[in-house]
């Protein structure tokens, strides 16, 4: 029903930036949700931001509010995380998610998403 692919990763130096993307293709529901998590070797799955399709809304995690930006673009079916200020902590593997039935949440529980991309490796030394 829906396919997700992300893009964009590599390796970077603390402080620069990098925009990951994620191609959205299939049925466009005007309910569903975007949504990005990363995971690090050794540590659980975490939210880093969420947005509704249909209306823009945004949501994102306390640790990169002010660093991150996230945008759609719809008519391309293409959503971009703008990641600037990069820590060493934001290395991990990045994967982006649709919940078709997500306009009103919750954003940040991955068990709500129903489709999830490969993953882009993002890699920030100090």
């Amino acid at each position: 029903q829906v396919q997700l692919e992300e893009s964009g990763g590599g390796l970077v130096q603390a402080g620069g930036s990098l925009r990951l993307s994620c191609a959205v293709s299939g049925r466009t529901l005007t309910t569903y949700a975007i949504g990005w998590f990363r995971q690090a070797p050794g540590k659980e799955r975490e939210f880093v931001a969420a947005t509704t399709w249909a209306a823009g809304r945004r949501y994102y995690a306390d640790s990169v509010k002010g660093r991150f930006t996230l945008s759609r673009d719809m008519t391309n079916n293409m959503v971009y995380l703008q990641m600037n200020t990069l820590k060493p902590e934001d290395t991990a593997v990045y994967y982006c998610a649709a919940d078709p039935g997500g306009a009103a949440g919750p954003w940040t529980v991955s068990s709500r998403y129903n489709y999830w991309g490969q993953g882009t490796q993002v890699t920030v030394s100090s």
